[in-house]
C-alpha cells in the first residue's frame, strides 16, 4: 500500500494541468485537433489549403498562421500517443512488444530514481532485467545492470552490488561478441542490397564471414548470434540461387522452433515463412507456393511494410501458376491498402509493372485502362541503374507490345535496344534464361513474323531455357511472368496477326472480285 501511496502522491502533484492528448472518445466533439485527425484520417490525399479551407473557410494569411500551430500542436500529441500503441496484435513483429515493455519500465523507473524513490525504481528496473534476460535483449540487460549496479552504490547494498557488478560482466562480454557479429552481418546485408556487381564480389567473401559468425554463435550461444547466423545463411543460398536449400533451412529453422529449441520472443515466424514462399517462387514449385502463401498471409498486419513485400511474392506465385485472376485480386488489394503510398517510389512502380504484365496477358475491355497501360508501356523508367533486374523484364514488355501492334518502327527500336542490352548486360553464364528469351524474341523479327518458323526455329532455344536454372539473387534477375509461358503468348500473338493479315488479304480479293 506504501507504494500506491508513493505513486499517487507523485503524479497528483506533478501531473500536467492538461494532458497533451486527442481525445479520440469524444465522437461529436468540435475540436479543431480532433476535427484534422478526422480529415486526414478519412481523405489522406488533402492538399494542405484544402485542409485549411475546410477548417477555417479560407485560405486567408490568418489561416494560414492558425493551421500551422495547429499542424504542430496536433503533430506533437500524436507522438505523445505512440507511448500507448497496441502491441499485443500477433502479426506484428513479435520482439516489438517484449522490447516496448523493457524500454517502458526503464521509463518510470529513471522517473522514480529522479524522484528520490530508489526502492520503487530498483523494482521497476529488476522487472525490466527480467523482460530483457527472457527476451535476450542484451544491450537492455546491461542497460539495466548498469543501473541496478549503481543504484546498489547509492543505496549502500554491498551484497547486491558484488552479484549485479558480476552478472554486468557477463552481460557486457556477451553483447561485446553479439556486437562483432552483428557487425559481420551488417556488412553482408550492406552489400546483398547494394549494387548487382557488388552482391556478385560478395558471394566470393561469404564464407569468410559465415565461418566467423558460426564461430561466434557456438562461443555465445544466443538469439543475436543464432539470427545473425541464420539470415547470412540464407542470403548466400539467395545469391547463388539455391532455392532448395532455402526451403531446407526454413523447415529446418521451423521444426526448431516447434521444438523450443528458439527463443519465440524474438523469432519472427513471418520472415521465415516468408523465405519459404519466396523461394518456392523461385524453385518453380508455383502451385505448392501458393497453398503456403494463402495460409501465411493472415500473419501479416496490412499496416506493415512487410505485407506488401509478401504480397508481391504471393501475386508472383499467382502469374506464374497462370491464375491470373487472383494475381490481379491481389494486385487490387495492395492498391486498396490505405498504406500503399507510404510505400517507397521504387516499390509503388513495380506494382505498376506488375499490373502492365497482367493487364497484357488478359486485357482488360475498360478503355481507360488500356490506355493507361499504353502510356506506361512507353513511357516506363529504368527501375535499376546497374541496368539488371526489372530493366529485362520492362524491354520484355516492350518488345512484346509493340509485336502485338505489329508497329514495325517501334519493334525495329526494340530490336536493336535488346541486341545491345544483350551484348552489355546479359554476358554472365547466369544471365543464360535472360539470354535465350531475348534471342527467342529476336526470331520473331527474324523471321517476318511467321508463327511456323518461328516455333520451329526457337525449338531449340526453348528446350535450353527450359533445362537453364534460374539465376540467384546476385545477379538482380526476374520473371514476372515465365518466359516459358511468354514464349508461348509471343506466339499466340503472332498466330493472330497471321489471321488477321490472312482475313484482310481475303477481303480485298473479295472487293476486287
Amino acid at each position: 500500500m506504501d507504494e500506491l501511496v508513493t505513486l499517487v502522491k507523485i503524479v497528483t502533484d506533478r501531473r500536467l494541468a492538461v494532458l497533451p492528448f486527442l481525445d479520440f472518445s469524444a465522437r461529436k466533439s468540435m475540436n479543431k485537433d480532433l476535427q484534422l485527425v478526422r480529415m486526414l484520417e478519412q481523405e489522406p490525399g488533402l492538399t494542405q489549403n484544402k485542409v485549411i479551407k475546410n477548417l477555417y473557410g479560407n485560405t486567408e494569411s490568418k489561416s494560414q498562421t492558425a493551421f500551422r500551430q495547429l499542424k504542430s500542436r496536433v503533430q506533437q500529441k500524436l507522438l505523445n500517443h505512440l507511448y500507448f500503441l497496441d502491441h499485443t496484435d500477433i502479426r506484428h513483429v513479435v520482439a516489438r512488444r517484449h522490447e516496448q515493455q523493457c524500454l517502458g519500465l526503464l521509463h518510470q523507473a529513471r522517473i522514480l530514481t529522479g524522484e528520490g524513490e530508489y526502492k520503487l525504481a530498483e523494482k521497476l528496473y529488476r522487472k525490466a532485467l527480467t523482460v530483457a534476460r527472457e527476451a535476450e535483449l542484451t544491450q537492455y540487460a546491461v542497460m539495466c545492470a548498469r543501473i541496478l549496479r549503481n543504484l546498489y552504490a547509492e543505496m549502500r547494498n554491498p551484497t547486491r552490488f558484488k552479484a549485479m557488478n558480476q552478472e554486468l560482466t557477463k552481460l557486457q562480454e556477451k553483447l561485446t561478441l553479439e556486437d562483432e557479429a552483428e557487425q559481420a552481418f551488417f556488412e553482408v546485408k550492406m552489400f546483398a542490397i547494394y549494387r548487382v556487381r557488388w552482391r556478385q564480389a560478395l558471394i566470393k567473401q561469404l564464407p569468410d564471414y559465415l565461418g566467423k559468425l558460426e564461430k561466434l554463435h557456438k562461443k555465445v550461444n544466443s538469439y543475436n548470434t543464432f539470427y545473425y547466423l541464420y539470415v547470412t545463411k540464407l542470403t548466400r543460398e539467395e545469391l547463388v540461387g539455391n532455392y532448395q536449400e532455402i526451403i531446407r533451412i526454413t523447415t529446418d529453422t521451423e521444426k526448431a522452433r516447434k521444438q523450443g529449441k528458439i527463443n519465440e520472443k524474438r523469432f519472427d515466424k513471418r520472415f521465415n515463412n516468408y523465405m519459404s514462399v519466396y523461394a518456392h517462387l523461385r524453385c518453380r514449385q508455383a502451385e505448392q507456393g501458393l497453398i503456403l502463401a494463402e495460409e501465411y498471409f493472415k500473419d501479416f498486419h496490412y499496416s506493415s511494410g512487410n505485407w506488401f513485400y509478401y504480397l508481391e511474392t504471393y501475386l508472383l506465385l499467382a502469374a506464374h501458376a497462370k491464375h491470373y485472376e487472383q494475381a490481379y485480386d491481389l494486385l487490387q488489394q495492395a492498391r486498396k491498402n490505405p498504406y500503399y503510398r507510404k510505400q517507397r517510389v521504387a516499390a509503388q512502380q513495380r506494382w505498376e509493372l506488375y499490373e502492365a504484365y497482367i493487364q497484357f496477358v488478359r486485357p482488360e475491355q475498360s478503355a481507360l485502362k488500356m490506355r493507361h497501360f499504353t502510356q506506361f508501356v512507353q513511357t516506363v523508367p529504368d527501375y535499376s541503374r546497374d541496368k539488371q533486374g526489372y530493366n529485362v523484364a520492362i524491354l520484355i514488355l516492350q518488345f512484346l507490345y509493340y509485336l502485338r501492334r505489329r508497329d514495325i518502327e517501334g519493334l525495329l527500336a526494340r530490336l536493336e535496344g535488346l541486341r545491345k542490352y544483350e551484348q552489355r548486360h546479359l554476358r554472365d553464364p547466369a544471365t543464360l534464361r535472360s539470354q535465350l528469351f531475348f534471342r527467342m524474341l529476336l526470331m520473331t523479327v527474324k523471321q517476318n513474323f511467321k508463327p511456323e518458323a518461328c516455333e520451329k526455329k526457337a525449338a531449340p532455344l526453348l528446350e535450353r531455357l527450359r533445362a537453364a536454372p534460374q539465376p540467384g539473387e546476385a545477379y538482380g534477375e526476374i520473371e514476372i511472368i515465365p518466359y516459358e509461358d511468354l514464349w508461348a503468348l509471343a506466339l499466340d500473338i503472332l498466330r493472330q496477326l497471321a489471321a488477321d493479315q490472312q482475313a484482310e488479304e481475303q477481303a480485298v480479293r473479295n472487293q476486287v472480285l
